[in-house]
């Protein structure tokens, strides 16, 4: 009972073996799947994936390293997408200083309209945060409500601090293949602190194929089965109960209800 709560279907690694792929999900376990959309036109594809497929859930948005050609059409898109009950998140949004392909004062700009919008929706935010670990704790400080932001931190990288204050303004914590890498030890004792009630699993894919499938090219749904088998052994629980346990979360902060 596993729940991807992070994959880019609509990519074209996984778009034109979409029924393999499914297929593949449903034999691990998979009850659910999170489309992630990056842009206007990719978050349109998610949500119609999302109607054709009963598994599939949808999240619109504006990835940071697409802002800079993101037009007031495109947000308009975002919009009217957001509304749709297939659509269970706004993002994938946030901030990246690894990548020069958007200046980050107007990265900030789009951040705060996607943080605005999921408060108006109440829908949660999908957050990529890539070597900007203080700038988007200062933009949730900023921007939160009663102390709160709804929303995941998708491939959680950062710090334990980081990590720490993004569970106390009440956000999900999620982990991707990194957390199997075998240097990843410090995220992995990062990942055994995390509550029960606020740890995620996800893939991210067509990238970050976990371990021992690390060099497999494209990652999919299906391997999310070998990051839960790392994070249930680095917090001392069996694999079916930790499943259980990040299917419920997922399924709480999509506001899922079955």
């Amino acid at each position: 009972m596993l729940f991807d709560t992070h994959a880019h279907l609509e990519d074209e690694q996984l778009f034109p073996i979409l029924e393999q792929v499914l297929e593949d999900a449903s034999s691990a376990g998979l009850v659910g799947i999170t489309a992630i959309g990056t842009t206007a036109m990719t978050s349109q594809k998610c949500s119609q994936l999302a109607q054709d497929y009963r598994q599939i859930h949808a999240a619109v948005g504006i990835h940071p390293n697409h802002c800079q050609d993101a037009t007031e059409s495109d947000w308009q898109e975002i919009l009217a997408l957001s509304s749709r009950s297939d659509v269970v998140a706004i993002g994938e949004t946030g901030l990246d200083r690894y990548w020069d392909y958007c200046p980050i004062e107007n990265q900030r700009r789009w951040f705060a309209r996607h943080i605005e919008l999921s408060f108006e929706t109440k829908k949660p935010l999908v957050i990529h945060m890539r070597e900007c670990e203080s700038d988007i704790l200062a933009m949730l400080d900023e921007h939160q409500r009663g102390g709160r932001v709804i929303g995941i931190m998708h491939s959680f990288a950062g710090s334990w601090e980081t990590a720490k204050h993004c569970l106390e303004l009440g956000m999900y914590i999620s982990f991707a293949g990194m957390v199997t890498f075998k240097k990843s030890d410090e995220l992995r004792k990062i990942a055994a602190r995390i509550p029960d009630d606020r740890i995620l699993i996800e893939t991210d894919a067509p990238y970050l194929t976990p371990h021992p499938y690390r060099s497999k090219r494209p990652n999919q749904p299906a391997m999310v089965c070998h990051t839960a088998a790392c994070l249930a052994d680095v917090r001392g629980v069996d694999l079916d109960s930790f499943s259980v346990l990040t299917t419920a979360n997922a399924k709480r902060v999509f506001r899922l209800k079955t």
